[in-house]
């Protein structure tokens, strides 16, 4: 594998990651009542603290694309 698929690679996984971290937001946001109720059935959280850790967690996701595909892509590109 050259440094030319390698990117390609990175670039791809980062656009795939990017479009689950969008459909999870938008469930979030459009069935966030069904989310809950989803997860209420294994866990008793209360509004705020299912928001808080959805709100957390995507905001891990956004931080380990940018870190794990952004930055060694970006890298790549400037060889």
């Amino acid at each position: 594998m050259n440094i030319t698929q390698l990117a390609d690679f990175l670039l791809y996984s980062m656009l795939f990651n990017y479009a689950i971290l969008i459909i999870w937001f938008l469930a979030f946001v459009f069935a966030k009542g069904w989310m809950k109720s989803l997860h209420g059935q294994w866990f008793k959280l209360s509004d705020g603290s299912f928001d808080a850790i959805h709100y957390g967690s995507m905001a891990a996701y956004k931080i380990g694309i940018l870190l794990l595909n952004l930055a060694p892509y970006i890298a790549l590109k400037l060889l």
